[in-house]
């Protein structure tokens, strides 16, 4: 992490998501990703996420940790779901954390640019630059669905139950709540 950050001369915009969410995203990922080992299957790679035996760290570790350092420096903690649920607002929230005042026109303009349709045709933001020895472009998009619940059609009940036994142990002292709660936004 850049020094600077400590002395809070930066600022950190933490976007967290739904981690059933994220390990269906990050289990397509795996599946694009030249560098990372391809998942045999939903089943071994839902295994592994659980054990936080994936690149980085558990979802569990890496928000606690990144949490524990609100204080220590500029930051901002969102949701994906907020910023799906009402954009609008989401861009105005980081707009002000960045100390930065938008007309209604420039911040019009900004949910519109950032939409996830708009940011999937933007070839720097789904990647598609990126080489294809790093990314298998054959494999699928970077940018896939961007839905919430998308978790819904990868789970089986068992996995959701284990799941969510996993995520109030691991989450029932966390400070933050989600708006998602462990279920999707309808």
């Amino acid at each position: 992490m850049p020094s600077a950050l400590g002395q809070k001369k930066g600022k950190v915009i933490y976007v967290a998501r739904n981690p059933k969410d994220v390990l269906v995203s990050y289990f397509h990922f795996h599946k694009l990703a030249n560098m990372l080992e391809t998942p045999k299957d939903f089943n071994d790679f839902f295994e592994k996420f659980m054990r936080g035996d994936v690149f980085g760290c558990s979802w569990f570790h890496h928000i606690k940790t990144w949490y524990s350092h609100k204080d220590d420096m500029n930051m901002l903690f969102i949701t994906y779901e907020e910023m799906i649920q009402d954009l609008q607002s989401a861009v105005k929230k980081i707009s002000l954390f960045l100390g930065k005042e938008l007309t209604d026109e420039q911040l019009a303009n900004v949910v519109k640019h950032s939409t996830f349709n708009n940011m999937r045709k933007i070839p720097q933001a789904s990647y598609e630059q990126v080489p294809g020895d790093l990314l298998n472009h054959h494999q699928g998009r970077f940018m896939r669905k961007g839905t919430i619940g998308d978790w819904k059609n990868h789970f089986t009940v068992a996995q959701n139950e284990r799941f969510d036994e996993v995520f109030y142990r691991e989450m029932k002292d966390f400070p933050l709540s989600f708006i998602w709660d462990i279920r999707d936004i309808e």
